[in-house]
């Protein structure tokens, strides 16, 4: 994220918003934030010709020693405009790092990044614990200094088991669902529950080379590029808006064994780059797209 020197922490915000596209909208927006004595400091704007729909992020800050209104009476003076021009918005404080729940099952490799990038701060994220369905990454996550969270899971107890990572999440505060390589299909309910709220990475450039070992089918197929894909979750398994793909190219020299590693590296990046993106707020969704901007 883009930060301004001049921006006091606990006066930084950022505007998200989508509406019908339409004259005005940035000129409302630019004197709304100029009569409340407000400087942008950072704007993104994209208008959809298919969908006929604006998309705009803004950062901003106080332009003087008077602070800014809170995000609550911000919200209430903008509704006119909002109502105007049939907006959906919100407004967010660019300081508060958003409360992230980790779901992982056997491979470690894209929570053992997500761990790494949280600790060293290069995520503005608060990671709030880890739920697996199995214990092989219990010592990774305790020695992090995290709550571990042992949620077996069977077809029987599928409902059950459910329930409870959505108890954690809400005893937690937690606002975004990692599922960082959790082999597990969430039910619709739970899908539905958290539409734009739990984001997946997918071992694959989708939409191809789904199911089991997708590596080894790639390389029985002769793919010269492969990839991952991180998307949020939908009730539709895998068709989930996409955030970001990473690719590598590939050729005839390299072993299915080769393959999985170059995979699971591209796992990483795209998945970490998805949810900081969207603790960023840069991602907005468009029916079954997204908006980034980056």
């Amino acid at each position: 994220m883009s930060q301004a020197s001049n921006c006091d922490e606990q006066q930084h915000y950022i505007l998200t918003l989508s509406s019908p596209d339409r004259k005005g909208i940035v000129r409302a927006v630019a004197n709304f934030l100029y009569d409340r004595d407000a400087t942008i400091v950072d704007a993104a704007q994209h208008g959809d010709p298919v969908s006929k729909r604006f998309f705009l992020r803004t950062e901003f800050c106080s332009a003087s020693d008077t602070p800014l209104s809170g995000l609550g009476e911000l919200k209430q003076d903008f509704k006119s405009i909002a109502a105007e021009f049939s907006m959906d918005l919100q407004f967010h404080d660019a300081s508060r790092r958003t409360k992230v729940l980790i779901a992982a099952s056997k491979y470690g490799h894209c929570l053992n990044d997500l761990l790494h990038r949280w600790k060293t701060g290069v995520l503005p994220i608060d990671i709030v614990g880890v739920v697996s369905n199995h214990n092989e990454m219990r010592e990774m996550v305790e020695w992090h200094n995290l709550p571990y969270h042992h949620l077996p899971v069977t077809p029987e107890t599928k409902a059950e088991q459910e329930r409870q990572v959505l108890s954690i999440m809400d005893s937690t505060g937690t606002e975004l669902l990692a599922l960082a390589r959790y082999m597990q299909i969430l039910s619709n309910d739970m899908c539905q529950q958290l539409t734009g709220k739990a984001i997946n990475i997918h071992h694959s450039f989708l939409p191809g080379f789904k199911g089991a070992k997708p590596y080894h089918q790639a390389y029985a197929r002769g793919v010269k590029i492969i990839g991952a894909t991180a998307h949020y979750v939908t009730s539709d398994l895998d068709e989930g808006p996409i955030i970001e793909q990473c690719t590598e190219r590939v050729d005839h020299l390299y072993s299915p064994d080769e393959l999985v590693q170059i995979g699971r590296d591209t796992e990483c990046m795209a998945f970490a780059r998805a949810i900081k993106w969207h603790c960023e707020h840069r991602v907005i969704l468009n029916g079954n797209r997204t908006v980034v901007f980056k």
